[in-house]
């Protein structure tokens, strides 16, 4: 009953997919980090479907990889894009670790932000109308991606003593294990992405020792941001296959 409490958090966090209702006491969000690849799952499925339909209704792939990609936003409420966009305006918006802080926290988008979602949104379209195999590529990103999150949260410590950050410090060596199998699996697998996942390690890799630099840790923004820039290597890797 646990891991199912679990994979339901998961899904309310990551998704605005209904998830049903968590039993007292709810477990912590570190707890349901293994089941983050299980919400890409989903959000990936219903993008390929729609995806799928748009390609067997004869529309461009372009057109129908904008689609996919509006039901991905859609489904999770922009939550991975607002985390980039706050990153881009904090890191490269501030003059130092409290300014580039204050500046995440700000709901407003500046110019950094504006930028960051416009070549996000860009190279996940981009990839996605070229590759070979558009819906298996959505699904198996999709729970790729959403490893850079629970890795993050083991390796950096929470630059923030309160937060979404905070509340994400402390998941175990086991959780991250299973989520590294659960997300990792069907890429290299189904999508013969080993390439993929190397790249997407590298990508987030950079992202942690940025963030170790100019913050000193990870934020809900720096994990949200992993999601983005580890699915954008995955799809560009797959689609120069």
């Amino acid at each position: 009953m646990s891991r199912l409490a679990e994979a339901r958090l998961a899904l309310m966090l990551l998704s605005r997919l209904p998830a049903g209702r968590l039993p007292e006491p709810a477990p912590r969000f570190a707890d349901a980090a293994w089941a983050f690849p299980l919400a890409g799952l989903a959000v990936g499925v219903v993008a390929a479907a729609v995806m799928s339909l748009a390609l067997a209704a004869g529309l461009p792939a372009t057109v129908a990889a904008g689609l996919a990609l509006a039901t991905q936003i859609a489904l999770t409420g922009g939550l991975h894009e607002d985390g980039i966009a706050d990153l881009c305006d904090g890191f490269w918006g501030g003059y130092d670790r409290a300014r580039r802080l204050e500046i995440m926290r700000d709901s407003r988008i500046g110019s950094y932000g504006a930028l960051g979602i416009v070549l996000s949104v860009g190279l996940r379209w981009a990839a996605l109308a070229a590759v070979p195999e558009p819906a298996t590529a959505l699904i198996v990103a999709a729970m790729a991606s959403r490893v850079a999150p629970v890795a993050l949260m083991a390796w950096l410590e929470p630059a923030r003593a309160d937060g979404l950050g905070h509340a994400a410090a402390e998941v175990d060596g086991l959780r991250v294990a299973a989520a590294f199998v659960i997300g990792l699996v069907p890429l290299v697998v189904f999508a013969q992405g080993f390439a993929a996942a190397v790249l997407a390690a590298l990508a987030v890799t950079a992202l942690a020792l940025i963030a170790k630099a100019r913050i000193g840790g990870q934020t809900g923004d720096v994990l949200g941001a992993s999601q983005q820039i580890a699915e954008i290597a995955v799809l560009i890797t797959l689609c120069a296959r």
